[in-house]
């Protein structure tokens, strides 16, 4: 908008205003309003945010106490890894049952058999998980399992060089005999009740194998190894050969950990 002025000799002249100077007037303060709302919206956020840290806070807290927990009721040399599943998992801790919990254990040991087959890696999912009042055990209403066997532990279960067979559910056996032969054979792996792996219908495959052989292979595979070291409550339900070692599924209800028992 032009306003007319008047000069040093009292010409009108148009005024034009520089097209740097603002529309409105500068207010004392206005500028620092963006700031404002940036401070506002930044603290809005932290607000947003605190929860779940508090949450992760906590979340963190029961892992860890989990972890040491199964370490000294299954004797692993490093704590196994925890995760706590669901948010928020304050309000779980406050029900005092957690609704989803995943724990990874490597290199369980199975003392008290004639013959220990450790675990190398045992991967459980837990659903429904209370805790004792006095933290002598805990439960799971539900769960799942997969167990890892490795062959070298298998083959010192057994006491025979162990590899996966030429067919599915077949492993192979090395034996050796006086003045260094070696006979070749096959057997089949299955899971039977008492979470046990059973050893079936061998056969030679490679070499011969005398009478007193074939009696001393009948003893070592007529008997199933029976898992010590998987928590009370998971059933066996398979048993899976691998290029590297057996894989064993398990589920269960009413899954419990006590570790004064382990």
């Amino acid at each position: 908008m032009h306003r007319k002025q008047h000069g040093h000799h009292g010409h009108a002249y148009d005024y034009e205003p520089s097209r740097n100077e603002p529309d409105e007037p500068y207010l004392p303060g206005a500028r620092p309003r963006p700031r404002r709302r940036r401070t506002l919206a930044a603290a809005l956020v932290a607000l947003a945010l605190l929860p779940v840290a508090v949450d992760r806070v906590v979340a963190a807290r029961i892992e860890s106490r989990t972890a040491k927990a199964f370490q000294q009721g299954m004797g692993t040399p490093v704590a196994p890894e925890v995760e706590v599943r669901g948010f928020p998992v304050v309000t779980q801790a406050a029900s005092g049952t957690l609704r989803h919990v995943e724990i990874t254990a490597h290199d369980i040991p199975a003392h008290g058999s004639a013959r220990p087959l450790p675990v190398s890696e045992l991967s459980l999912r837990l659903d429904g998980l209370t805790k004792a009042d006095d933290d002598s055990e805990a439960r799971a209403r539900s769960a799942r399992a997969s167990a890892f066997l490795s062959y070298p532990d298998v083959s010192g279960a057994l006491g025979l060089e162990i590899s996966q067979g030429d067919r599915p559910g077949r492993l192979t056996a090395v034996v050796l005999l006086p003045l260094s032969q070696e006979v070749t054979v096959t057997t089949t792996v299955s899971a039977v009740s008492g979470n046990r792996i059973a050893f079936e219908d061998f056969e030679v495959t490679g070499g011969s194998l005398p009478a007193a052989g074939s009696a001393i292979l009948d003893r070592i595979f007529e008997r199933p190894i029976r898992l010590r070291n998987i928590p009370d409550g998971l059933r066996l339900r398979s048993v899976t050969t691998t290029a590297d070692g057996l894989d064993a599924e398990f589920t269960g209800r009413s899954v419990t950990f006590r570790p004064e028992e382990v």
